[in-house]
């Protein structure tokens, strides 16, 4: 199942140019039936590799900015491990509720990518990159330390939509930066005993094949088609998880039976 799983992640992360971790982990949570917080730690390690195969080939076609990508990794470094610790402190439900709330976010951004404007002739090409690189680093290191993912879904519009970069050079830039953060933030989840390692055995020869898989049909494909049915997939899973509620409390009161009676303190409120 963990490799049926890593092969689904991965064609729709190579279709669309992102991690699979965002398909991984309502997968991992309802056929695998982790945490959610033991999802979040084992997808990152599992998109950890598929970005290192990504990031090779992408260097190898020179759509990879090594200055770029160093300055977004060092940004990223910490804020990794503050996004997969805080990730650890919040109960399951605000979790939920908080990568429901990342979905959703993520469905919008690839509906509304076409029609976000380009921004690079507003800002200096040196100036920009000394602001905007660390910025979006940031942002992107603790989203993927918390949400258990690659940092594209930030990194990406930032450098197409200010800097100019080309898609390609966009998403090889950021793969490579985060191969290095979010090794970081895996480490810290697997500190954590977040990180399931039995199911990576599957996952990460899955999400790698299925990568490749998604990547040749990719270019097969009308982009609108891809970015509305990415959007679709994403959408329930997105408003499921938003919608979690936090656990009933009950209460235990003297009654006729030697063990009292438990009272649904929530219904009884």
């Amino acid at each position: 199942m963990s490799l049926i799983i890593g092969l689904i992640g991965g064609v729709f992360g190579g279709l669309v140019g992102f991690g699979g971790g965002v398909i991984m982990i309502p997968l991992m949570v309802d056929f695998l039936k982790m945490t959610q917080h033991r999802a979040h730690g084992t997808s990152l390690v599992a998109v950890v590799f598929t970005g290192l195969a990504g990031a090779v080939t992408y260097f190898q076609n020179g759509s990879v900015d090594l200055t770029a990508a160093g300055i977004l990794a060092t940004a990223a470094i910490f804020t990794t491990r503050i996004g997969a610790r805080f990730a650890h402190a919040l109960p399951e439900w605000k979790l939920k509720r908080s990568f429901g709330a990342f979905l959703l976010f993520v469905s919008a951004m690839m509906l509304a990518k076409p029609y976000l404007p380009h921004l690079e002739s507003f800002f200096p090409s040196q100036e920009a990159r000394a602001v905007i690189l660390p910025a979006s680093g940031t942002l992107a290191g603790f989203a993927s330390g918390m949400m258990g993912v690659g940092g594209g879904t930030i990194m990406v519009p930032a450098m197409v939509l200010c800097l100019g970069f080309t898609q390609h050079a966009a998403n090889g830039t950021s793969l490579a930066a985060m191969v290095v953060a979010g090794s970081v933030g895996a480490w810290t989840h697997f500190r954590l005993n977040n990180v399931q390692t039995g199911h990576l055995i599957g996952l990460v020869p899955g999400v790698i094949g299925g990568g490749i898989i998604g990547g040749m049909a990719a270019n097969h494909m009308p982009e609108a088609y891809l970015r509305v049915l990415f959007s679709a997939v994403l959408i329930w899973p997105g408003i499921r998880n938003l919608k979690a509620n936090p656990p009933r409390k009950t209460a235990f009161v003297a009654g006729n039976t030697p063990h009292g009676q438990a009272i649904d303190t929530e219904r009884s409120c």
